[in-house]
């Protein structure tokens, strides 16, 4: 699920990463959290992800087509 279906996306809500961000050491597939919805003047979601590196985590704020739903908790 993607686009507009991601603009229904809550907080504390597990979503999918659906591209590579190398700038941030995240990867396709990578999983985060939900923090918080930016609606103003696009709509935009802070993920926090663990990152590949132990004790790490990458906050992000992305794009509704940069995230998926996903089902894995």
């Amino acid at each position: 699920m993607t686009g507009d279906i991601m603009t229904q996306a809550q907080a504390e809500e597990v979503v999918r990463l659906a591209q590579d961000l190398p700038e941030l050491g995240l990867r396709r597939g990578d999983l985060g959290v939900v923090c918080s919805t930016w609606f103003a003047p696009n709509t935009v979601f802070e993920v926090d992800f663990r990152a590949h590196v132990p004790g790490c985590r990458v906050r992000a704020l992305l794009m509704p087509n940069q995230i998926e739903k996903s089902e894995t908790r």
